[in-house]
């Protein structure tokens, strides 16, 4: 399977958070799937910004505020989910995790934590709430984990084959593998176009439809059990996606744009982001 073979331009957009780089996204179809091209050899300066919120806590703007108010929210709602499977052990690997807060609710909850974050920003501000995460998976030898989850991730992962293969590697026999990503076939996506905000090039290598997800972990014998909808992206996103399209922050027609997104998607099952739930199995 060559995911990135595909000569079919889909959209073409900027990075609107730092640079105001002009990059091209390409379909393909056998996944249906979108993917950022050309990849920057140098990405880790495409994160280098105060903007990116992910790797902050920061309260200052507006939508600052805002995106720290749902992430409290959805902090409650991601441990009640991983807290409905029933593991003896409770053992979690969290890759991406930012500044540390979802390790740190489900550490304070009886599971046994790993956060893996490269970022040294994110990093310094996860030591403060005395966490030590890993730089990257090359640090983790030998060990298995009950749940691996990765909230807005796996979208940013350069060799996505070979690293999915590494997370089943990772995970034990009937583990279970959270994998949160937004859907580029949502309302609010075909509605914003190339100033849709969950594009995020070229920060954003990859851009998820169910079926890519459903057909990528099938190829490795994972099956997707479960689908959830993250309801509150749509808002969020519409929120960014208002600002790089008119210049400034549009608050009641993003909310507008989110409603009608998360209305559709009742019907559709497209929402703006979503949380796939896949079992593992070792056969």
């Amino acid at each position: 399977m060559n995911i990135e073979k595909g000569n079919k331009l889909y959209i073409k957009t900027k990075d609107y958070t730092l640079t105001n780089e002009e990059f091209e996204l390409y379909y393909n179809e056998e996944l249906d799937l979108l993917f950022t091209k050309p990849t920057p050899s140098n990405l880790d300066k495409y994160y280098e910004s105060d903007n990116y919120i992910s790797h902050t806590d920061s309260k200052k703007s507006l939508t600052d505020k805002i995106y720290q108010y749902v992430k409290s929210y959805s902090l409650k709602k991601k441990l009640k989910l991983i807290n409905s499977f029933q593991f003896k052990n409770k053992e979690l690997l969290d890759i991406g995790a930012g500044t540390g807060d979802f390790i740190n609710i489900c550490k304070n909850n009886g599971w046994s934590v790993t956060g893996v974050e490269p970022s040294k920003k994110a990093n310094k501000i996860a030591s403060t709430k005395n966490l030590v995460l890993k730089k990257d998976l090359e640090e983790i030898e030998g060990k298995e984990y009950d749940v691996i989850t990765m909230w807005h991730v796996l979208e940013h992962i350069p060799n996505l084959e070979s690293y999915i293969l590494k997370l089943k590697e990772l995970l034990k026999e009937n583990g279970v593998l959270i994998i949160a990503v937004p859907n580029y076939k949502s309302f609010d996506a075909n509605y914003y176009k190339q100033f849709w905000a969950a594009y995020d090039v070229p920060r954003h290598l990859w851009h998820f439809s169910k079926t890519a997800i459903s057909k990528l972990f099938s190829s490795i014998n994972m099956k997707v059990e479960k689908e959830i909808p993250m309801k509150f992206d749509s808002f969020y996103v519409s929120l960014l996606s208002e600002k790089y399209k008119k210049g400034n922050l549009k608050l009641f027609k993003a909310f507008y744009v989110g409603l009608v997104s998360n209305l559709k998607a009742k019907k559709t099952k497209e929402y703006s982001s979503l949380i796939y739930v896949i079992k593992n199995s070792k056969n």
